[in-house]
């Protein structure tokens, strides 16, 4: 649902726009509005707990997407929010015209969520909303004791101050808690990995070899298969480094093409030769999500490269109760120079990241709303829903759920959501509480049980693109473009003379797009995130 959010370049020169407008209330540097007779501040009390307004307050909240939001207040999960902080939010969603309409009348809604860090609208975030320093010293001092100082810190602008907070922003000490799960796997069949010996495929020869025996021991089975593409090379590209530990940069600190390095193309090579074998379907390069999804509940891939294993557990978990079996991670693709993974998880950037405009209707009501959501107790709320309705804590003091809601969720998904909401209102949510819920067995205990210690911070090259609006960001935009096709093309290609003209036209397209002067950007980015990393 949320993960069709799209936030492009048309968003951030909307706001941008907007931005550089100016004119009325966008004018202004701080917010002027007047919490007296409301409360006092107290930096040891969040604000929400202070604040004696006795009429609900609307916010409205924009996201540029397509998907549609549970009413607010209906659920569990969003009637105790609205119950504490006496407030009331109307989500605005639509495309990039319905967003353009509404700034073109000169009014934006209190919340902002963005996708794009990188983007104008961020990189200009103080000429269209206030700071989150400036808005916690009028209204809610105890905000700052609750941020996560890192994130804070990565997301400040250069005069120093943060305007945006994300959800899901993991930093080193997150990494190395052990609380956030890999969310890429290679996974197989149990029943056949079992079934052909359970060979070690870590080796290009190896991994082809195990795909023809698949082949021929199980012929109706798709020996491989792979989460859908897209208009992207899908896990080809990245996620497929991480398993090979390709570098994140070179021995000098600088920019390292992670697409051209030699077990990767290695890797591309043996994929083709798979492809080639008939061991990988034409049809998993088109398949759509519902497809690729009832292929998985089926079973039908004997193997699957798994981009995102958090988002296929009603998958998994649905094959797994009716077959007898399941699927399980193991090693996969691997380093041939004994390099060992690097997979990655959610960076320092998170997903979403939020920002209180400057023609916030009440300010201060928006901030305890942040600050209510930043906090422990607002995350576990939205992640787990609200103590003795939908939860219990147990004799080690860990969350459970109660009976009834553990067996709706296993029963009636879409009840479920509707009636508790439930990690549905996500907008600040982070990994960090999944240490309080007791660990229970499910469909992928066992395949993020395989990345203990295989999750290494990629925050160096987070953001490191040029900045919009460049010639280099429309180069590098093509460049993307080319390597995606180029990627699956190789894959698919017909012969190892094809795959090397295909590898040779993209080694052309580079050196005709400007990919020198990008490099030394992406260096000089990679630079800057150090700075902000210390």
């Amino acid at each position: 649902m949320m993960k069709k959010l799209v936030t492009g370049s048309l968003l951030a020169a909307s706001l941008f726009a907007l931005a550089a407008c100016g004119g009325g209330s966008k004018d202004k540097d701080s917010a002027d509005f007047s919490i007296k007779d409301r409360y006092e501040l107290d930096e040891k009390t969040p604000a929400w707990k202070l604040d004696n307004k006795k009429e609900t307050t609307k916010i409205t909240w924009y996201i540029n997407s397509d998907w549609t939001a549970l009413p607010f207040g209906e659920d569990v999960t969003t009637a105790q929010i609205k119950k504490d902080l006496n407030i009331d939010v109307e989500f605005i969603s639509g495309d990039d015209s319905k967003l353009n309409a509404m700034i073109s009348g000169g009014d934006l809604p209190d919340i902002v969520t963005l996708t794009n860090k990188t983007g104008q609208a961020a990189l200009k975030a103080d000429s269209w909303a206030y700071s989150l320093n400036d808005l916690a010293k009028k209204y809610d001092p105890y905000l700052m004791n609750i941020v996560n100082k890192d994130t804070f810190k990565w997301y400040s602008l250069d005069n120093g101050k943060t305007y945006g907070y994300p959800n899901y922003s993991n930093t080193a000490a997150d990494y190395e808690s052990g609380n956030i799960p890999v969310n890429d796997n290679f996974v197989i069949r149990e029943d056949v990995y079992e079934a052909i010996g359970k060979p070690n495929i870590t080796k290009p020869e190896n991994f082809v070899k195990a795909m023809k025996d698949i082949a021929a021991k199980y012929p109706d089975l798709v020996p491989m298969g792979f989460t859908t593409v897209g208009d992207t090379a899908g896990p080809f590209t990245d996620k497929l480094q991480d398993f090979l530990g390709v570098p994140l940069e070179d021995q000098d600190g600088k920019y390292y093409d992670r697409n051209l390095d030699e077990e990767y193309l290695t890797w591309l090579s043996t994929l083709n030769q798979v492809y080639r074998d008939g061991n990988i379907s034409d049809d998993s390069f088109t398949d759509d999500g519902p497809t690729y999804d009832e292929k998985v509940k089926s079973g039908q891939y004997a193997t699957i490269l798994v981009a995102g294993t958090s988002g296929q557990g009603g998958n998994f978990n649905d094959f797994n109760k009716k077959s007898g079996t399941r699927y399980i991670a193991i090693d996969g693709p691997s380093s041939t120079s004994g390099r060992k993974p690097t997979m990655n998880q959610t960076g320092i950037s998170g997903w979403l990241s939020n920002y209180i405009t400057k023609d916030a209707k009440d300010p201060a009501k928006v901030t305890q709303l942040f600050t209510y959501l930043i906090d422990e107790p607002g995350q576990i709320l939205t992640k787990y829903g609200v103590e003795g309705v939908t939860y219990a804590y147990n004799d080690e003091g860990k969350i459970d759920y109660l009976p009834e809601v553990a067996k709706l969720e296993q029963t009636d998904n879409e009840a479920y959501n509707k009636k508790y909401g439930i990690s549905r209102f996500n907008y600040f949510n982070n990994d960090r509480v999944n240490a309080l819920k007791v660990k229970t067995e499910d469909a992928l205990t066992q395949m993020q049980a395989w990345g203990k210690g295989k999750l290494v911070p990629h925050f160096v090259i987070e953001n490191i693109n040029p900045d919009l609006g460049t010639p280099e960001a429309r180069s590098n935009e093509a460049i993307e473009t080319k390597l995606n096709s180029s990627v699956i093309s190789m894959i698919r290609a017909s012969d190892e003379k094809a795959f090397d003209k295909t590898l040779s036209e993209y080694k052309t397209f580079l050196d005709d797009n400007k990919w020198d002067e990008i490099k030394a950007i992406k260096s000089e980015k990679m630079a800057d995130n150090r700075e902000k990393l210390q």
